[in-house]
């Protein structure tokens, strides 16, 4: 997930004090820092707001809060979030983008964001606790403002996790590479992570990442209006304490003891919202004439949707006939193995219906966690599958459609990870014990026999306790102001415009590349791509990079631009792929005029056109790159459209895609 650029502004103004001191006399510069910009003019100068050690007594807080945590705001904020988190969970990473925007929102005086490693087993993340440990050297060694910077790295560039990344991140972080190796190499900070990691054990915060929000628990990478209702909530709860004469320090220390003492279920208010999902012709076992219904978003090589299996089968075991499931495709991009194994369940039910689909679901999660295409030839030949057919399924991607639709499903009701439950259109979230599940099928199971009862069949029975259920709302829209030309790529004409605000040196807006052309290729003459700057602050490279690709633009135009765009994320990844000196073979390579190249790069002379796609960036209040906006007309002026933050899949763009058509069902 991108990375928030106003967030590290804000840090930067909050806490250049710190990291000053801490680095020996200022923060380093050059191609090896991560050089901040200045502090922009919506950002806080208050004095005494800074990034305050916590005191004594909040270790006694039901979610205590120590002196040596990495610590956002001040101590006398309005509301907390401790946040438990995993440096190698890809939901962390995009909960971490959230978490930036509240900051952002809400202020250092409104919020305190505190930090706490939970690094998940090596078997699952092994590099999790090695990060997590090498985040704490940092903050150790060098401060919160220090933690902060490296931690915005590492979930930037989540992919390159290892020694040679830490080490990189420490040295930007202003710490002294060999002092960060020495501590390494003893482990001398290690405590503050088993430390955290007790905690997160004793209070229940068993996946990654948990959230407490002035004593709440709010788990997984939720939405921001959730935590948006959440933290208002607490605003006024803390607003009410202080009237009534406690002292501002001790807020937080109240409210987390009102809140946790009544917070005896996680997931409480997921359960009581009942949302109506429609089941469609998605694979089911049990019979039609279940009086419960458990809808499962699941992933092929998603190990808790593994560990999961085990329960699923408790269920089906206690309740009989009385349970039916039924199965939705969610294959997470960070899965590669996923989609295929997707394709061989969907083939083996077309062969065989039903009873192909589950025996190919036992036998693909028994096969994790490669799924390479040796088990899935072995699947297909235990199940007595065509082996062409499956070869041809997986290679023309024969039924991307079903994922699609459940994809599409699955983002409308919030289902933001895998696996995800819904008992009647009630979520559960996660890998949970069977008892969470029973609380809930019980319950559902009186309402069911009732509504028998009185005369309601059976089979009718789900569509009659969700028919009242929660819709999805709609999706988000922004508004942007445009200024000037833009490279296009597609039809001048075309219905659909996705405008795309992103940042030559991210590696989210070089995968989201491909997903926009698949667009693109799926809806032929009736969307059009637009480019607009994005250079993020902590990408030394990128600004380069785009006066670079706007010098292509003005001398060869579209074609010209969009040549230099794929050079400069073909090379993304090479050493020195971004360095003048590679930039200007790939405008040789273009036959770009290279006396006016080298004289607007030396000069800055496209500057202030990359100026101007900031400066619309900043208009819509974005945070990180890409961002997409998708809409009609030509996404000039003063536009509002739909909003994609980051590099999503590709079933979110098509449907956004269809709504502007007036096509989306």
């Amino acid at each position: 997930m991108p990375i928030a650029k106003r967030r590290l502004r804000l840090r930067y103004a909050l806490a250049a004090a710190a990291l000053i001191s801490a680095c020996g006399g200022g923060a380093q510069s050059g191609p090896e820092a991560v050089v901040l910009p200045p502090q922009s003019s919506s950002t806080s100068t208050d004095d005494s707001v800074t990034l305050a050690q916590t005191g004594e007594d909040e270790r006694t807080a039901a979610v205590p809060i120590m002196r040596s945590d990495p610590v956002w705001g001040s101590r006398t904020a309005l509301v907390t979030i401790v946040e438990f988190a995993d440096f190698q969970c890809p939901f962390c990473s995009r909960a971490a983008a959230t978490v930036a925007q509240l900051e952002k929102d809400y202020g250092p005086h409104a919020l305190r964001v505190v930090f706490k490693h939970a690094p998940l087993p090596p078997n699952l993340h092994p590099e999790a606790r090695p990060c997590a440990e090498a985040a704490e050297t940092v903050r150790a060694l060098a401060g919160n403002a220090a933690f902060w910077t490296f931690h915005d790295l590492a979930y930037h560039d989540q992919q390159n996790l290892g020694m040679a990344s830490y080490e990189a991140w420490a040295k930007r972080s202003g710490v002294s590479v060999p002092a960060f190796r020495d501590a390494m190499r003893t482990h001398r900070f290690e405590a503050k992570v088993d430390d955290d990691a007790a905690l997160a054990k004793e209070l229940d915060a068993s996946s990654t990442p948990t959230f407490f929000i002035n004593g709440l628990r709010i788990t997984g990478a939720q939405p921001a209006d959730k935590f948006k209702a959440a933290i208002d909530t607490e605003i006024e709860a803390a607003k009410d304490k202080l009237t009534k004469g406690v002292a501002a320090d001790d807020v937080y220390t109240r409210r987390a003891k009102d809140n946790y003492s009544t917070a005896d279920d996680e997931d409480a208010p997921d359960t009581k919202t009942v949302w109506k999902l429609p089941l469609g012709t998605s694979p089911q076992l049990g019979p039609k004439t279940a009086l419960v219904t458990i809808v499962e978003f699941s992933d092929f090589q998603c190990p808790y949707c593994k560990r999961e299996q085990s329960v699923l089968q408790q269920i089906r075991t206690a309740y009989g006939a009385d349970v039916r499931l039924v199965f939705k495709q969610m294959a997470l991009p960070m899965h590669p193995r996923a989609e295929p194994a997707a394709e061989l369940a969907l083939e083996a039910r077309a062969e065989k219906a039903d009873a192909g689909f589950w025996a190919a679901h036992d036998k693909l999660f028994d096969a994790q966690p490669q799924l390479d295409d040796a088990d899935l030839d072995r699947v297909a030949g235990e199940l007595h599958l065509d082996l062409a057919k499956v070869h041809a399924a997986i290679t023309t991607h024969k039924y991307q459609h079903t994922l699609d639709e459940d994809a599409d499903l699955g983002d409308d009701v919030q289902a933001a990870g895998t696996p995800h439950f819904f008992i009647d259109g009630r979520r559960i979230v996660g890998a949970q014990p069977f008892d969470k599940f029973k609380v809930i099928i019980d319950e559902e199971l009186a309402k069911a026999r009732a509504l028998v009862a009185q005369g309601t069949k059976p089979e009718d029975v789900y569509a009659e306790l969700t028919k009242n259920g929660q819709s999805p709302p709609p999706p988000e829209q922004k508004t942007i102001v445009l200024q000037g030309s833009a490279p296009v790529k597609g039809p001048l004409g075309a219905q659909v415009t996705i405008v795309e605000l992103a940042d030559f040196q991210c590696p989210y807006c070089k995968k989201a590349a491909g997903t926009v052309n698949d667009v693109l290729a799926a809806y032929p003459n009736k969307v059009k791509l637009v480019w607009r700057h994005f250079p993020l602050p902590f990408h030394s490279q990128a600004e380069l990079a785009a006066e670079a690709s706007v010098e292509a633009f003005r001398q060869k135009g579209n074609d010209g631009f969009w040549k230099m765009h794929d050079a400069l994320f073909a090379h993304q990844s090479d050493p020195d792929g971004l360095a003048r000196a590679q930039i200007d073979g790939y405008a040789r390579t273009i036959g770009l005029d290279m006396a006016k190249v080298r004289t607007s790069l030396d000069t800055g002379k496209n500057a202030s056109s990359v100026d101007n796609d900031k400066q619309s960036a900043d208009s819509a209040g974005l945070t990180g790159a890409p961002s997409f906006f998708i809409g009609t007309g030509n996404a000039t002026g003063t536009w509002t459209a739909y909003y994609i933050a980051g590099a999503q899949p590709l079933a979110k763009f098509k449907k956004l895609v269809e709504l502007a058509l007036g096509t989306h069902p």
